[in-house]
């Protein structure tokens, strides 16, 4: 055998192992990067201090016109 086999072996085995963490670092921030912005499309921000939720703007005739729309169901179904 060759002095320098078992040299080449493990800097093969190296290189696989360094190619399969490569591939399995994007991969898991490239799921991180798109659940966060998923996340932020729905008022939800994580950062190092915490979560944070956001709320939608709602205007007041809309807030009123939706919930008068639920107290006339409610009333509707107990008559």
């Amino acid at each position: 055998m060759h002095p320098l086999a078992p040299l080449l072996i493990l800097l093969t085995v190296l290189l696989v192992f360094g190619c399969v963490g490569y591939v399995v670092y994007t991969i898991a921030t490239d799921v991180a990067d798109k659940t966060s912005q998923k996340m932020q499309k729905k008022n939800v921000v994580v950062t190092k201090d915490g979560m944070k939720v956001g709320l939608k703007e709602m205007r007041e005739e809309s807030y009123v016109d939706h919930t008068q729309g639920y107290v006339l169901l409610w009333v509707e179904g107990n008559t």
